[in-house]
């Protein structure tokens, strides 16, 4: 499947995100001949253990990330950080999970906007939305370039368009860049094909970063 490296946007210091940067992006995108093809969504939820008081915790995965993708929504991947695991599953999960309740949602987070084609690329610009409040909480953007399923041998091209976009974002001298976190794969047991598996991943990674950042700023 084509390679896909999911950013997020990073505010300057003493800076917020907000709907005027999302919109600003997204006509970035159109600016450099994106041709807007319709929207997507992806969702989000962190989930811990609801001990029962015979309960060993070390029994249990700590907490995990269950991630719902537009390409294949009949299906929800699950991260579980403590044991370096990716799964696959079938999307009816969610509701098993909901009746047996062992696990909690804690977070809950849609990932929502518009995507573009722009030649071989796809480029996916959303926000970040509480599902409970919908609230601004990021800007995410995917960036997907369909001709190469290898992680390896796509990094020069997706380096030097990464940088292209960079450098056509800046000129609107926003309060904030881009950034890309890559995570290992290897750790995760994945190959160097591509796979949606690989993109649970990386939208794992953002959110973790997310919440981190949040709890910070509250501190």
């Amino acid at each position: 499947m084509p390679i896909k490296w999911i950013l997020h946007w990073q505010p300057n210091a003493g800076h917020t995100v907000n709907s005027q940067i999302l919109a600003e992006v997204s006509q970035c995108v159109e600016s450099i001949n994106g041709v807007k093809e319709g929207k997507w969504k992806a969702t989000l939820s962190f989930y811990r253990p609801v001990l029962k008081e015979q309960a060993n915790p070390s029994e249990f995965p700590r907490d995990f990330l269950g991630i719902s993708l537009p390409e294949q929504p009949n299906k929800y991947y699950l991260v579980l950080r403590g044991q370096r695991l990716v799964l696959e599953a079938d999307s009816t999960i969610q509701t098993i999970m909901e009746k047996l309740q062992s696990y909690k949602t804690r977070v809950a987070l849609n990932f929502e906007g518009f995507q573009y084609q722009l030649g071989d690329f796809q480029l996916r610009v959303g926000k970040v939305v509480s599902i409970q409040s919908e609230s601004l909480r990021g800007i995410v953007m995917e960036m997907e370039y369909r001709p190469i399923s290898s992680w390896e041998k796509s990094h020069k091209i997706m380096g030097e368009f990464f940088d292209i976009w960079q450098e056509a974002l800046s000129k609107r001298s926003l309060a904030g860049h881009f950034v890309h976190m890559e995570p290992n794969f290897g750790e995760f047991g994945l190959s160097g094909q591509y796979t949606l598996q690989h993109t649970a991943v990386q939208y794992a990674t953002i959110m973790l970063q997310m919440i981190a950042t949040a709890q910070s700023v509250r501190n």
